[in-house]
């Protein structure tokens, strides 16, 4: 399968089996991950992977997961990223949305599938998983067996004349 073909048959799942992802699976996702670029290589991303019922029990206290069996819990040191010096725009979303997408691309290479949540409540989150004050919950990315085939707006981006400007 080529790039383009990952990029285009990738949907974000909101159903899943309950057949656990496999060890090496989590493992191939996290390594992923670990080898995304960040912002002057200060590599200030760190991953909770959360595969335990107490674990996910803490989740659903401000999120959903789909009845994925596996999420990533996307964190980024603010005090560690790279900041611009033009504006003072600390990058550490980016550096995490990286991060991300590297985990999600492998998971739908090894064929499983993902969502990527951004719909909770960091407080909440960053109370629950012991996070100290400047490491902030970015997102949170489910992978799971799919149960579904496709999501309802797979596939409906707007036009390249619309996406693209030249100069």
């Amino acid at each position: 399968m080529t790039y383009i073909d990952l990029v285009r048959s990738r949907y974000s799942s909101r159903s899943y089996t309950d057949e656990p992802v496999s060890e090496g699976d989590m493992q191939s996702i996290l390594e992923a991950g670990r080898l995304a670029p960040t912002g002057k290589n200060s590599q200030p991303v760190t991953v909770i992977a959360v595969t335990s019922e107490d674990g996910f029990g803490r989740i659903h206290k401000c999120s959903r997961t789909f009845g994925a069996t596996l999420a990533l819990i996307v964190c980024c040191d603010r005090d560690r990223s790279w900041v611009r010096g033009f504006d003072g725009k600390n990058i550490s979303d980016i550096d995490a949305s990286i991060v991300t997408t590297q985990m999600m691309y492998q998971a739908t290479e090894l064929g499983l599938g993902t969502c990527w949540i951004c719909w909770f409540d960091p407080a909440v989150i960053s109370e629950e998983f012991g996070l100290p004050e400047n490491v902030e919950p970015v997102n949170i990315l489910v992978v799971g067996h799919k149960a579904d085939e496709t999501s309802p707006n797979h596939g409906v981006r707007k036009p390249m004349e619309e996406f693209v400007r030249y100069a």
